[in-house]
Parts: C-alpha cells; structure tokens; sequence
C-alpha cells in the first residue's frame, strides 16, 4: 500500500539511523517498528504488584534494628 507519512524530524533521525547501522531500506525500518509499536500496543498491561502488610502481632516497642534482641527474644538468652 502506498501512502504519504509525515514524520516528526526527531523520528525520522532515528529512522535514518536504523537504516544506516542495519543495512534495512527506509521502507523496511518504518514497517518493522509500526509492526513493533503495534504489537506491544495491543498486549494488556499487567495490573501493579501490591504487597499489604499483616500485623504481626508483635510485643510494643518491639525493634527489629537490633537484632541480637531479636534472637534472644525468638531462642532465649543462651541462644550462643
């Protein structure tokens, strides 16, 4: 299909670029990334990855930064 395309000048520098390092015509560049930008276009987008957090239930005042009293509190204090 033939048809007239004006391009943004930051596009087509690519464009040339590609078809400088690849050997590609212009024709062909412009047809595989309109196939590229099509695909990926139409592939759904996954839904965010979301952590809740749980109450662990711990003891107030409860501090993780020191974890020797974290290991004496879980195994007794001849945990050595």
């Amino acid at each position: 299909m033939r048809t007239t395309l004006t391009l943004d000048e930051d596009v087509a520098r690519q464009l040339r670029q590609e078809t400088r390092r690849s050997g590609k015509s212009f024709k062909e560049a412009v047809n595989h990334f309109l196939r590229v930008g099509l695909t990926v276009a139409r592939k759904p987008r996954r839904k965010p990855f979301v952590v809740t957090p749980i109450n662990l239930g711990l003891p107030e005042g409860f501090d993780f930064d020191c974890v020797e009293k974290v290991i004496e509190m879980l195994e007794g204090p001849m945990h050595r």
